[in-house]
């Protein structure tokens, strides 16, 4: 894949770059360089490889499943200062 002029100028627009003249060409090489790149990656073979997210293992922090005390909205809308029929009462910002 090659980008011409044509095609940086339309990037710019798309990204709201301004983008004069002299930059044009330096932005071309720049983005075909690129593009040569990301191409040369695709030649990689990672048919073994797993997919991650991170190149050092990591796993998720586990807590015990430790069944708590529930049904306590009382005691939690004691600490409300405005409640109605078991729920928090805010102010209105909305209008």
């Amino acid at each position: 894949m090659s980008v011409d002029s044509k095609t940086v100028r339309r990037i710019a627009r798309l990204a709201r770059i301004a983008v004069n003249d002299g930059e044009v060409a330096l932005m071309e090489k720049e983005l075909n360089a690129l593009l040569a790149w990301v191409e040369q990656l695709s030649e990689v073979d990672v048919s073994g490889v797993p997919p991650m997210t991170s190149v050092v293992e990591q796993r998720l922090k586990m807590r015990a499943d430790i069944i708590t005390e529930g049904a306590r909205a009382a005691d939690v809308l004691k600490n409300a200062p405005l409640t109605d029929e078991g729920f928090f009462l805010v102010p209105k910002v909305v209008e």
